[in-house]
């Protein structure tokens, strides 16, 4: 190694040939093979390394799960955040090809930091541009992270409703052929009984009532179905307990079957009942394949506003929609469990916001909630303004956060959850979007039953271009 190794790292490229020499003189040059380890996490940071041949990848270990952060090349140097906090190392860093690297011990940085202010200059600005640089990629990993969570539920949530439909379009063709062979059947027997005029009478009135169909009380069905189907089996008719719910929803009772029943052949009676029996099956299935895709596109909607996709990052935002369209995301988790108690204020402005961020925060936070309260209890959403300021309250009834421990949660890779469920991004990314963002606040009050974590918004995020 020689001195032109070491100017490839912008950190020394300001110093002189004297100050690299001297860097050199008490530096020990260090070899590795691929697969081997440079710094593990959680030693000891006594020295730092600049990278000199070779590829190194930076690992995060949290709980079970294994976060890869970054790749490091020639001309980086690693391990000088730990060095300069003296501090435990936050991450390991492997070398992913056979390389070199020259470890700077603690001595000699603090030596070359304390002789050269052109050096504490270049390390300073180095600190700060490694400080921005790991922030973005916590921001990113957490997206990735919440996407493949996302991912999971929507995939979950999709498939309900269209396996539904999948099962409904398949009923729905084998019923439909079924009433088409009755209603040539009927149509046959009607001609020959001289009963056209009445057919037609009956087609207009049950086409009538198909597109009417009953809004009815649950007990008020109960009892109605009950009662069709016993008259229908002491009628005679088969399959009453299948025809008898679908022909109570279009407003068919034994009041006016009896009626028509009165004024028809046995045999026309029978045909006359199956196939508006079948008429109302195949209704009531059409009427399940429209609310099951009307479910997918309301998924889909609520996604595209969630991402605000195709959009301006920086825009007029609405609270209240993103935090239904985050609820509509998040139904997989919550219907087995829990309750949403809504308080929005009827009158809450429209904000100034990074739409899709400020989702990602509510997300966090609602999905903490529900872990914290493992699946089952409410979650309360409250919405006001106060002080030209829009506040967003949402409190859940688990076991609250403990005490000691509250003024870390918005820590870094600091979780509550057990080992490989979480990142410990959440909280963090959200604080920072809020913060950082915004120019808002995120708060936390917690006792057992209660942890409610406060959102403040400015209604304008000042010196900020939507255009950006």
């Amino acid at each position: 190694m020689n001195l032109q190794d070491l100017r490839k790292s912008p950190l020394f490229q300001g110093l002189s040939d004297e100050e690299l020499q001297q860097l050199m003189d008490m530096a020990e040059p260090v070899s590795l093979r691929a697969g081997d380890f440079l710094i593990r996490q959680g030693d000891p940071g006594d020295a730092a390394y600049v990278l000199i041949v070779g590829d190194f990848e930076v690992q995060k270990q949290s709980g079970q799960s294994l976060i890869k952060i970054d790749v490091r090349n020639p001309g980086d140097m690693v391990g000088e955040m730990a060095l300069l906090s003296r501090a435990p190392r936050s991450a390991s860093v492997i070398a992913k090809t056979d390389g070199e690297v020259l470890r700077i011990p603690q001595e000699a940085f603090e030596k070359l930091l304390l002789s050269s202010t052109t050096a504490a200059m270049a390390v300073l600005h180095w600190v700060m541009a490694r400080l921005t640089q790991n922030e973005s990629l916590l921001h990113q990993q957490e997206k990735m992270a919440a996407l493949g969570t996302m991912s999971a539920g929507l995939a979950h949530e999709l498939n309900n409703p269209a396996a539904a439909a999948q099962r409904s379009a398949s009923q729905l063709k084998e019923t439909q052929s079924k009433w088409l062979s009755l209603t040539h059947q009927i149509e046959r027997l009607a001609s020959q009984e001289n009963q056209t005029d009445w057919f037609d009478d009956f087609m207009q009135e049950a086409s009538r009532r198909f597109e009417s169909p009953l809004k009815l009380e649950t007990l008020e069905r109960i009892d109605l179905v009950d009662q069709l189907q016993a008259w229908l089996e002491a009628s005679g008719i088969e399959s009453a307990w299948e025809l008898a719910p679908a022909m109570i929803n279009f407003g068919w009772d034994s009041e006016s079957l009896e009626e028509l029943k009165s004024s028809l052949s046995p045999s026309l009676f029978s045909l006359c009942i199956q196939w508006l029996g079948m008429g109302c099956l195949m209704m009531g299935l059409l009427s399940e394949v429209l609310q099951t895709t009307e479910r997918i596109s309301q998924i889909v909607r609520a996604v595209k506003s969630y991402t605000y996709l195709d959009q301006a990052p920086l825009l007029e935002v609405d609270v209240h929609e993103g935090l239904e369209n985050t609820l509509v995301i998040m139904q997989h988790k919550l219907k087995k469990g829990v309750t949403i108690k809504r308080e929005y204020s009827p009158n809450l402005p429209r904000i100034e916001a990074y739409a899709s961020e400020l989702n990602q925060v509510w997300t966090n936070i609602i999905d903490n909630a529900v872990d914290a309260m493992k699946g089952k209890g409410e979650i309360k959403i409250k919405t006001y303004e106060e002080d030209q300021r829009v506040i967003v309250e949402i409190t859940d009834n688990g076991p609250g956060i403990p005490e000691d421990i509250q003024s870390r949660i918005f820590e870094p890779f600091f979780t509550t959850k057990a080992p490989g469920h979480g990142t410990g991004l959440g909280l963090h990314i959200s604080h920072d979007i809020i913060a950082n963002r915004h120019h808002g606040q995120l708060l936390v009050e917690s006792k057992p039953g209660e942890t409610k974590f406060r959102v403040i918004l400015p209604k304008q995020i000042k010196g900020e271009s939507k255009h950006e």
